[in-house]
């Protein structure tokens, strides 16, 4: 990445224990509408690199797309304890839905949100595409080693959520399903998933507030289902800001009664 320097965090304190020190203001070039008072960090993430955060409730991770066809997979779990992490099959029968846009929340698998989408320019999110792993990595890109390629290097998103996650002492096991930003899947009548290529253009952005003290690990590497025989991972540009938590009139609390319910279970860690 092009950056190193970020906010340094208590996961279990709100707000952050202290601002940005040093950081270079990359969210200027694609999210200039945010208050420089709330920043607290941003990122230009390469395409096929990986990374992972600590991030208290009421902080919102705006993601924005730097090339067309962009895709993110990102997975959570919570902070205070990681055995309670993002459940895809239960976020989706709650919500009647089989992708994300504004309003849908990410729901743990002990009914809470852990993070709900507040501000969405594409109206469509996979939820269904899983990941990019190395066997297909090697059968639609071939072989590309770091020592080979000069520092460059191809790596599948599976291996670089594990390589983020294992930070925080998870493993294979507790590798999620992901929501992969950016990318869109539909499915037709015979059950078969339609990739969309390019869905998201230059500029695509998606707001995601976090409802719970969170771990958020992503890859961008492309999404496994990407027709293309070149591995073309695209840049995002994140930064992070002081949203605050959902309030009584937020539009992902009245977006549908099970929302209201997953943030009220959510706010219900937060009494004291």
């Amino acid at each position: 990445m092009e950056k190193l320097d970020m906010t340094i965090t208590d996961p279990l304190s709100n707000p952050p224990l202290a601002d940005p020190v040093d950081t270079p203001p990359h969210w200027r070039r694609f999210a200039p509408d945010l208050a420089e008072d709330k920043v607290l960090f941003s990122e230009l993430v390469p395409g096929g690199g990986h990374w992972s955060y600590s991030l208290p409730r009421g902080t919102t991770l705006r993601m924005t797309a730097l090339e067309n066809g962009a895709n993110l997979s990102l997975v959570l779990y919570s902070a205070r304890e990681k055995l309670e992490r993002y459940n895809m099959p239960d976020s989706l029968k709650a919500q009647h839905t089989a992708h994300y846009t504004r309003g849908h929340v990410l729901m743990s698998d002990m009914g809470r949100s852990m993070a709900s989408i507040t501000a969405d320019s594409l109206g469509w999110h996979d939820s269904l595409g899983l990941l990019l792993d190395s066997r297909l990595l090697h059968e639609k890109y071939g072989d590309h080693s770091y020592q080979n390629h000069r520092n460059g290097m191809y790596r599948s998103g599976r291996d670089g959520l594990l390589i983020e996650i294992g930070k925080y002492g998870l493993a294979k096991r507790d590798l999620v399903a992901p929501v992969n930003f950016f990318s869109k899947v539909s499915v037709d009548e015979e059950g078969r998933f339609n990739f969309v290529p390019d869905h998201a253009k230059v500029g695509d952005y998606v707001d995601l507030r976090m409802d719970m003290d969170v771990l958020v690990a992503f890859s961008t590497a492309p999404h496994p289902l990407n027709p293309s025989t070149t591995y073309s991972a695209k840049k995002v540009g994140l930064a992070a800001w002081r949203s605050g938590p959902a309030g009584k009139d937020d539009y992902c609390r009245h977006f549908r009664p099970e929302n209201a319910r997953a943030i009220h279970n959510a706010d219900m860690l937060y009494l004291v």
